[in-house]
């Protein structure tokens, strides 16, 4: 009996910065699911470097580990302060 193991299915395309996850799919080892993402997600040349990855060795995280950095609106400027400063400047205030 063959175990069928899942495995998450990356690209990357020639000369690009970044891995896409571009599927998923389903075999028996690393080997094979090398294989077979070849041969689902490669067959027009989209990508020059495959990774996959068995779905059971991606770590996942709760909602615990992102908590600390939900609440931090200093991190996201939309410019209001630096351009209140700016005319304050201006002004000569």
């Amino acid at each position: 009996m063959t175990v069928s193991h899942t495995y998450e299915v990356f690209l990357k395309a020639d000369g690009k910065g970044e891995f896409r996850h571009v599927g998923a799919l389903g075999a028996a080892d690393n080997e094979m699911a090398l294989m077979l993402a070849r041969e689902c997600y490669c067959r027009r040349g989209e990508g020059e470097q495959i990774w996959v990855v068995r779905r059971d060795d991606i770590a996942v995280s709760d909602s615990t580990v992102t908590e600390p950095n939900r609440h931090k609106p200093h991190r996201h400027n939309d410019g209001q302060r630096v351009a209140e400063h700016r005319r304050e400047l201006r002004e000569g205030s």
